[in-house]
């Protein structure tokens, strides 16, 4: 079964070649799993293999090409017809003799478009070097384009079946970031807490399951919330310790990722004045969104509300998401930021993550937001504060920490 209607897939099709068009572009070579999915509707875990999708301006639908027992997957989860989903023999994978792009480039060639404009995602974690240097090889008539993004930009306004899709990963973020908070505590383990996190994404809702995220969720401890993109080990949680927790709600490979800090017993009062500067610069920048102005804008915002404290950041605010695959949840497009003049426009979804990371602590709070008609809607609804956990002890009155 679908998840779109193929009206929906269509249309995106006709927005992806009327980009090609603009650039040039005859014959459009995907390799971003995340792209592949939105114009073909293929989802499955073989992206760790050499696959693609090839979109021709002047055909009514794409090709898929695959690992040969990937091929029956490609049937079931794609619109196109059968006779559109081709598969290369299995000794092409990870072998020093042959490489898929081989396969590719003679199918290119046997169907007439060996000759043409061709566009390839340069920039993009699945395509190779060695894919485009076999490409560059076995296709020396055509004439190679950077089509990095291209399809990104076509997805970064959302349908409303697309936005239904994120609301419901949203109700999955809240339900694992508060099973995720339960767990910490002085005596629990961070493993546990992850673990506690990854079932609650999974299980989804009553309603509903989840799907698993692009991103493994973050939990940095201690010093150690100096830094992001930390994740979980084996250690106990400390008293008097805080524990950032970011992670994503996951449906059907959409996501709405949510970002807090906890602390454990009494918290810090820098820390907790910091947690109230950085929730102040969010509520200034979230009544700034609406239609028509930059992003740039938002990040002039975020520079108003906390310039005032001493607050630098020198990293990016946050980023257009949505459809993604690992390792990252983010569409690669829109950046908040400064600089970034993309215009903001009704049904584009943000993740806006203003981390503050200092020399031995830092603090994460971050919304996920739909630009509406007339201004913003928020995905989740979780306490925008600093959140105090109990302390706890072992039976044997010990707190737990592993020596």
């Amino acid at each position: 079964m679908l998840d779109f209607d193929i009206v929906e897939y269509q249309s995106r099709l006709e927005k992806t070649k009327s980009s090609m068009e603009k650039r040039g572009i005859e014959v459009l070579l995907i390799t971003d799993p995340a792209n592949m999915n939105y114009l073909s509707g293929y989802d499955a875990w073989s992206f760790y293999v050499h696959q693609m999708l090839i979109v021709i301006i002047d055909e009514p639908q794409p090709i898929w090409i695959g690992r040969f027992m990937d091929a029956a997957g490609a049937k079931a989860k794609t619109w196109m017809y059968d006779e559109n989903i081709m598969s290369y023999p299995d000794y092409y994978v990870q072998s020093e003799n042959y490489h898929p792009m081989e396969f590719i480039a003679e199918i290119l060639e046997q169907i007439g478009h060996g000759n043409r404009a061709v566009g390839v995602e340069k920039e993009q974690y699945y395509f190779t070097a060695k894919s485009y240097e076999v490409l560059n090889e076995k296709l020396p008539n055509a004439t190679f384009k950077d089509a990095s993004q291209l399809v990104n930009w076509v997805r970064i306004i959302k349908s409303p079946q697309e936005i239904e899709y994120i609301r419901r990963a949203a109700k999955i973020a809240e339900r694992s970031m508060y099973a995720g908070l339960k767990s910490i505590h002085t005596g629990a383990r961070e493993c546990d807490a992850a673990a506690s996190i990854f079932f609650e994404l999974v299980r989804g809702t009553e309603e509903y399951g989840g799907d698993y995220p692009s991103i493994v969720p973050m939990l940095p401890t201690g010093e150690n919330t100096s830094t992001p993109h930390l994740t979980w080990s084996d250690q106990y949680f400390k008293e008097d310790n805080s524990v950032i927790v970011e992670l994503a709600g996951c449906y059907k490979r959409y996501h709405c990722p949510l970002a807090r800090t906890a602390h454990i017993g009494q918290a810090p009062e820098k820390l907790d004045r910091l947690a109230e500067i950085v929730a102040e610069g969010i509520d200034e920048v979230m009544s700034t969104v609406k239609p028509g102005i930059v992003l740039e804008e938002l990040e002039e915002a975020w520079r108003r509300a906390t310039r005032r404290y001493g607050i630098d950041k020198e990293s990016r605010l946050g980023y257009s998401m949505g459809l993604n695959y690992p390792p990252d949840w983010g569409e690669h497009t829109a950046s908040i930021r400064k600089g970034d003049q993309t215009v903001l426009q009704p049904n584009m979804t943000f993740h806006f993550i203003p981390g503050i990371w200092l020399d031995y602590y830092g603090l994460e709070m971050s919304e996920s937001f739909l630009v509406t008609e007339t201004g913003v809607e928020m995905f989740t609804d979780v306490p925008r504060e600093l959140l105090i956990q109990s302390p706890f002890q072992l039976p044997d009155g010990s707190d737990g920490i592993i020596s």
